[in-house]
């Protein structure tokens, strides 16, 4: 089997992720063929309080995240100018750049909650049924 080309490994920088990368990295031939992505989500709300987060926050929430994928991708052999950091809803991101570099495969974690999403958690799900390439979720 030929090895992937073009890799978005989906992340959660704030959270277990390390799984992800090493899955995705025996995957490609070369760190490379990675792209790390990490979407932060355009509002956040405390819903028991229907309080949101301004977009301050949410700001400085994305500008972690690209400074985290930044340190990791170098940690990790990924040229800087392959992470992504956008601000939108995590899946239609995801989506969206699988499509603008065509990309093989897209590797995402799951946490893997009850129920129907005991299988694959909302982001994972959402990703899978929204692909136009190979998924691999990674149970973390």
């Amino acid at each position: 089997m030929d090895n992937y080309q073009k890799i978005i490994v989906a992340i959660d920088i704030f959270s277990e992720h390390q799984k992800v990368l090493e899955r995705a990295k025996k995957l490609a031939s070369s760190p490379e063929d990675l792209v790390l992505i990490y979407a932060t989500l355009p509002q956040l709300y405390f819903e028991s309080y229907g309080y949101s987060l301004g977009t301050d926050f949410i700001s400085d929430n994305q500008k972690n995240a690209q400074d985290a994928l930044v340190t990791l991708a170098k940690k990790h052999g990924i040229p800087e100018g392959q992470v992504v950091a956008p601000i939108g809803d995590p899946a239609d991101e995801i989506h969206g750049l699988a499509e603008r570099i065509q990309a093989d495969l897209i590797v995402v974690g799951t946490h893997g909650k009850s129920g129907l999403k005991l299988l694959l958690g909302s982001t994972a799900n959402a990703v899978l049924h929204g692909a136009k390439c190979d998924v691999l979720a990674v149970k973390i």
